[in-house]
């Protein structure tokens, strides 16, 4: 049975970790080309070695997602590798220790996050629309989350504001080439089990404050949200363009959460 991609060329972004590395795999596994960029470029070229170690067809390209040039680069080497560009996941994003409350957020880490969260979306969508015009139209799944749909219980601002930036953006994204073949939708996840949020959550009484808000009363894993992009990547969710696909174990459906 031909996989849910089949045929389909991918540019990830973030993919040599966490939920990119996650998605890459199940894209490929899908029957997807999957393009693997990452600021850490050995860490894409992993991601790469584990998808053609199970028979998937992957190139690595080192890429900072908030420099345009290097953007170019990732979108020229599905086109000119591959010979097209269907789907987009900007998944690139970070979350610095020292991004807490509105005074205490240094101006060069909100600087660095909106850089890096919001511009860099911006970017890639930038780069990646016209190839996907070319191929006849295509996916773009922007990476937002919860806290782009509520407040977070701990202090966040550069990050939670970027994700509000890239929800409302991908919402005009969506309108903007709803009828030229063009879907654009956002996933909001929940707090999930990367090494990024691994190294925020050290502190157990920190990691449990997390918890307590969660009514799943756990961390989500990085192939569940793959999963979930895998749906919007794919023509399964043909009618759906401008959404924003919520999973997060429940957290913005709840008022309190049961001991």
């Amino acid at each position: 049975m031909p996989g849910r991609l089949a045929d389909k060329v991918a540019v990830i972004t973030g993919a040599g970790s966490g939920i990119g590395r996650a998605a890459a795999q199940l894209f490929a596994a899908e029957g997807a080309v999957v393009v693997v960029a990452d600021v850490v470029a050995q860490a894409a070229e992993d991601t790469v070695a584990s998808i053609t170690g199970a028979g998937g067809r992957a190139a690595a390209v080192g890429a900072d997602v908030s420099d345009e040039a290097q953007v170019a680069v990732v979108v020229d080497a599905a086109v000119r590798q591959f010979g097209a560009l269907h789907v987009l996941f900007n998944n690139a994003g970070i979350f610095p220790g020292d991004d807490g409350g509105v005074l205490d957020t240094p101006p060069d880490t909100w600087d660095r996050v909106m850089r890096v969260n919001l511009k860099g979306v911006w970017l890639c969508c930038r780069a990646a629309v016209p190839a996907m015009l070319e191929a006849g139209g295509g996916s773009i799944v922007n990476v937002a989350s919860f806290v782009a749909l509520m407040g977070a219980a701990t202090a966040q601002v550069a990050y939670t504001a970027s994700k509000g930036g890239v929800l409302a953006f991908t919402r005009e994204l969506a309108v903007e080439y709803a009828r030229q073949g063009i879907r654009a939708n956002a996933l909001c996840p929940g707090p999930i089990e990367t090494p990024l949020l691994a190294e925020l959550l050290a502190d157990p009484a920190r990691r449990q404050r997390r918890l307590v808000h969660i009514p799943a009363g756990r961390l989500g894993r990085p192939e569940e949200i793959a999963r979930a992009a895998l749906f919007l990547a794919s023509d399964e969710s043909s009618f759906m363009t401008g959404a924003a696909l919520v999973v997060d174990g429940g957290i913005t459906a709840a008022y309190v959460t049961p001991e």
